[in-house]
């Protein structure tokens, strides 16, 4: 057994893998693109080490790729035949069977394995970053915070994951409405751990929810250390300096971050979709032109109809479907998110049915202009929307999409409760996208038009 970076007994023998693991655990803390190479070395000095094994898989299913299934699956057959090899500790199993209930669909019961092993290793900076990271995907804000909260305590101020545990908790903090709490916690992150892209990016969260583009940019203006080693991550961050130019209505700086950083790599990774369709969405809500760059994404996102793995994956492959016209694969998306919401096993059919099917359908209806009919699926689903995961900022291109229905479809009292509601959430910071819309309404009742507000 020997000790690793955060103080926690690994079944590891050599000092070249212990050295190795401890990058692996580094590295996913500051999402770096050379975390894989490190998870291989340790498992070609170790093949027998079955933590290992089980966190390959965990990484595997956090990808959110259908195809990365068999390669999980494969990774938790590995680690129960290492385990039949080589006895390995309590908290080494919990991981093994973690990953066990992953690929059972049932991550909920994943974190309570986490939590467990919390509860007897609070300092075991793996595990508080696995719940928060699959807590995230499964839109539970307040559980991130708890857990989190739980174990502040048990860190020294020199232990090596408390600035990763810092960077955590201010994006927690933010995500559950706490903005000053959470910009305070994300400046101390990145002033322990200067590659904590987490809690940079957290701090960049604050400035977007409370409307405070410049802000925004002067905090990431010349932190690009923090976030440039990172693995596809660093297009997110790119994102958010692309949404803050938005805001400012610096279009033209926003189309050059989108084609030089946020679709640097064409990659098929769902988050990456997910920036660059939002990105394009917000932009086409503002009537700018955003030429031929549907398409790429489209081409994409229709050979992902039948992928199933992240509701949140799914309403932004239909983005791009929509924004290209692609009417034979949102009908195959909608069909498959119905007959994935018929499931009676597993987390993901509960988000697939509410709130999958109804915002799935209101994507399809506005990309068709039916704005009524648009408003109505997804104001039905905006309650629930929390499920599908990701952050506020995420998840406002779909908030941004229901106001600008409504307002097509002239609910103009509708919408101005849906706006309302949206200040409220920020803490009473209103961006320029919601005065804009605030200045339609203002416009249409002057004229005595309470009917509609045209399309760009």
């Amino acid at each position: 057994m020997k000790q690793d970076v955060f103080g926690q007994m690994n079944t590891l023998s050599q000092s070249a893998s212990v050295e190795a693991w401890n990058g692996v655990l580094l590295g996913f803390m500051a999402h770096a693109a050379i975390t894989p190479q490190h998870l291989g070395k340790v498992l070609e000095l170790e093949p027998d080490f079955a933590l290992g094994h089980a966190i390959k898989g965990l990484f595997m299913v956090l990808l959110g790729r259908r195809e990365m299934t068999a390669v999980a699956v494969e990774a938790l057959s590995e680690a129960k035949a290492a385990m039949e090899r080589q006895p390995i500790s309590e908290r080494e199993r919990m991981y093994v069977e973690a990953l066990g209930l992953y690929l059972e669909d049932l991550p909920s019961q994943a974190i309570q394995k986490f939590e467990q092993i919390l509860r007897s290793h609070p300092q075991d900076t793996l595990a508080m970053k696995l719940s928060h990271a699959t807590r995230f995907v499964l839109g539970d804000p307040a559980g991130m915070r708890r857990s989190i909260e739980r174990i502040l305590a048990a860190y020294e101020p020199d232990h090596p994951g408390r600035g990763y545990l810092l960077g955590c908790h201010a994006f927690a903090l933010e995500e559950t409405g706490e903005y000053q709490k959470a910009e305070i916690a994300g400046r101390q992150a990145l002033w322990m751990v200067s590659d904590d892209a987490w809690g940079l990016h957290a701090v960049a969260h604050v400035h977007e929810m409370q409307g405070n583009a410049q802000l925004g940019l002067d905090w990431l203006a010349g932190r690009e250390d923090a976030w440039t080693h990172c693995n596809n991550f660093r297009y997110h961050v790119w994102w958010h300096k692309a949404l803050m130019h938005l805001d400012l209505g610096q279009v033209e700086q926003v189309m050059e971050l989108y084609d030089t950083h946020v679709r640097q790599d064409k990659t098929d990774d769902y988050r990456d979709i997910s920036n660059a369709t939002s990105l394009l969405s917000r932009l086409e809500l503002e009537g700018v032109d955003v030429g031929n760059r549907w398409e790429e994404l489209a081409d994409l996102s229709a050979a992902r109809t039948e992928d199933g793995c992240v509701v949140f994956a799914d309403l932004h492959y239909l983005l791009a479907l929509t924004g290209d016209n692609r009417s034979e694969a949102t009908s195959k998306m909608l069909q498959r998110i119905q007959k994935d919401a018929q499931r009676n096993q597993g987390d993901t059919p509960v988000r697939m049915s509410d709130p999958g099917i109804a915002a799935s359908k209101g994507l399809e209806a506005f990309g068709e202009g039916q704005y009524a009919a648009a408003f109505d699926f997804l104001s039905s689903a905006r309650n629930g929307m929390q499920l599908v995961g990701g952050s506020h900022a995420q998840r406002d291109v779909f908030e941004r999409i229901t106001i600008d229905s409504g307002l097509r479809a002239g609910r103009l009292d509708a919408v101005e409760r849906i706006l309302d509601d949206r200040r409220a959430k920020r803490a009473g910071g209103e961006d320029n996208y919601a005065l804009a819309r605030r200045a339609l309404i203002d416009a249409a009742r002057d004229n005595g038009d309470a009917q509609s507000v045209p399309a760009e």
